[in-house]
């Protein structure tokens, strides 16, 4: 009997997966505040994958790992997460996703300035493409009347994503479930004082609309998308599964026409497909200076093209 290609299907999962929690979050912000359900995944995230260490026997990260794993819940849930939802308050998720798909070449940029990897003639013409598109987005979704403010916090999320995936990598490599155990419990007080800081009301999810959005992005993105996507790390190059972030918004695009009849101007339409060309261009050339070996035993679980937030 012929056996299933297991990663393809890994890497289909977690795209499908990540490329539904833009969607999913808009959901959750018509039911609960919006940073007050933050808080809720968060915690709830932190308890479950505390439970996974304690049931499995696995080591909490401690010293060097523990500082990188702290940083990296500060950047990715504390400040990426909590922008995100305020952000999706107003903003479409296809829109988000778009944004969050610069997250690779964002990465190429930090990486540099930290001395992790050189750029080349490429990588700059494709990050600059993907910026070009995201200004042509950004633009026309203001004259269309979007809001300022929650298209400037998207936009700063996906700055803060992977900055935060760059904390691990530069960090000795460690359990990626006690990472994000440690992060989403480092977040989590960044998101409840920032639910304070705006008048947020608390109250536990009662309802059906108020229950499964966090469910739902606490079980199958926070840990089961998350769980699958380090499996996949040991099987896959970096490089390859970078590629959600192309994947992912095209994905976030369709759920969202379909589910709650987001649209687009024709402009908004062609800054996006900018923007994922440019990515594409941009990771091409990131794979292309990659050995064609397997993943090397010290490059991290994390990667510049992991969509973290969601």
């Amino acid at each position: 009997m012929r056996k299933l290609p297991l990663p393809p299907i890994a890497f289909a999962a977690c795209s499908l997966i990540w490329g539904s929690t833009f969607l999913v979050i808009r959901f959750g912000n018509d039911s609960l505040p919006a940073l007050w359900a933050c808080s809720i995944r968060l915690a709830m995230a932190s308890l479950i994958l505390s439970g996974i260490l304690l049931a499995t026997r696995q080591k909490w990260p401690v010293g060097p790992q523990l500082r990188a794993a702290a940083w990296y819940g500060f950047w990715e849930f504390g400040i990426g997460m909590t922008l995100l939802y305020y952000g999706e308050k107003v903003v479409p998720s296809g829109v988000a996703a778009v944004f969050y798909a610069i997250c690779p070449v964002v990465a190429i940029f930090v990486a540099s300035a930290l001395g992790m990897e050189k750029l080349n003639l490429r990588k700059l013409a494709g990050a600059s493409l993907a910026f070009a598109g995201v200004g042509l987005v950004f633009y026309r979704e203001l004259v269309q009347g979007g809001s300022t403010a929650g298209l400037v916090s998207i936009f700063l999320a996906a700055l803060a994503a992977p900055v935060a995936a760059l904390m691990l990598q530069r960090a000795p490599r460690q359990n990626a479930v006690g990472a994000n155990a440690v992060g989403a419990l480092v977040g989590l007080p960044v998101a409840v004082i920032a639910s304070l800081l705006l008048g947020e009301s608390w109250r536990l999810p009662t309802t059906r609309a108020e229950v499964w959005p966090i469910a739902y992005l606490t079980l199958s993105s926070s840990v089961g998308a998350f769980v699958i996507f380090a499996w996949l790390a040991g099987q896959w190059r970096v490089t390859s599964m970078a590629y959600t972030g192309v994947i992912v918004p095209i994905i976030a695009l369709v759920l969202g026409s379909l589910a709650r009849h987001e649209s687009f101007a024709p402009a908004s339409l062609a800054g996006s497909a900018i923007v994922l060309i440019g990515v594409s261009v941009a990771l091409r050339s990131e794979r292309e200076l990659k050995a064609p070996a397997e993943r090397s035993a010290s490059e991290p679980l994390s990667s510049p093209g992991y969509p973290c937030p969601d």
